[in-house]
């Protein structure tokens, strides 16, 4: 059974005290009721700069006015993010193309809600470590063999889902098997996305956001003590990355919270 598509939330206990919450999500797919949290937490960790706040504003906005207006814009935009959602609207016992992304989005609700903090742990560009791992991203990303490879992104893309159809994990009863499929696509999907750029950049990546994680939880540990627990909702397929950088114990980073915008004190959906 693969661990990466695993179903079960993955909890990561910081020798210094506190626990992160790795909770896998699928994008733009809402999760059923026996696939969410069931633990209490003190804080939610989004792997997002802060502007992802305004960002699903905006979405909700645009959403009220034309209902599926970000749906159409995501396919039409073509490419590695169109095929996957393409194929997850296929899917019909689910709910999938659904902008904001539902279930980081409902978290963060919920945090509001509660006045919980939310950390939000991609750096910003003003900080010069990020900028330049933003900027060699780049580079590598748009290297003239690898644009090229993604003109066949529709053979590559079918490649890579037949690839991950043997580690599908069947869902909890009651939960729709077409999750278990839309596991397949968002993990296919997270491989061709990583294949952009080269390992050592995700791995620096990863253990910058393995340091602010601890970081975070060192804040939350001055408040609530030992038995603090941050909620990390992440792709599914990232999970056994950052759980690595995590277990090798990178020196924590000073990090403060994001309150969500002020008025944004709203009701969990």
């Amino acid at each position: 059974m693969s661990v990466e598509l695993s179903w079960e939330d993955i909890v990561w206990n910081d020798p210094d005290g506190g626990s992160i919450i790795l909770h896998g999500v699928l994008p733009t797919t809402v999760h059923p009721q026996a696939l969410r949290p069931r633990v209490e937490w003190h804080a939610l960790a989004l792997l997002e700069g802060p502007e992802i706040e305004d960002v699903w504003l905006l979405e909700e906005e645009s959403e009220k006015e034309s209902p599926g207006i970000n749906l159409a814009s995501a396919i039409l935009g073509g490419g590695l993010d169109s095929a996957m959602i393409e194929d997850l609207t296929q899917l019909e016992e689910i709910q999938t193309g659904r902008f904001p992304d539902p279930e980081p989005r409902r978290l963060h609700r919920l945090a509001l809600r509660h006045e919980r903090p939310v950390y939000c742990i991609e750096p910003t560009l003003d900080d010069p470590a990020w900028e330049e791992q933003r900027t060699q991203e780049a580079k590598v990303s748009t290297h003239w063999r690898k644009l090229l490879s993604m003109v066949r992104i529709g053979k590559k893309w079918k490649k890579a889902v037949k690839v991950r159809i043997f580690d599908a994990v069947p869902p909890p009863k009651k939960v729709p098997r077409d999750m278990a499929t839309a596991s397949v696509l968002t993990a296919a999907w997270w491989d061709l996305t990583e294949s952009r750029i080269s390992p050592e950049l995700s791995n620096a990546r990863d253990e910058r956001f393995a340091r602010r994680l601890r970081g975070a939880l060192a804040v939350e540990r001055t408040k609530h003590g030992d038995d603090v627990k941050i909620l990390l909702p992440m792709v599914q397929t990232w999970r056994p990355a950052i759980l690595a950088m995590l277990n090798a114990l990178p020196e924590p980073e000073e990090i403060i919270s994001s309150t969500g915008p002020s008025h944004q004190q709203e009701e969990e959906e």
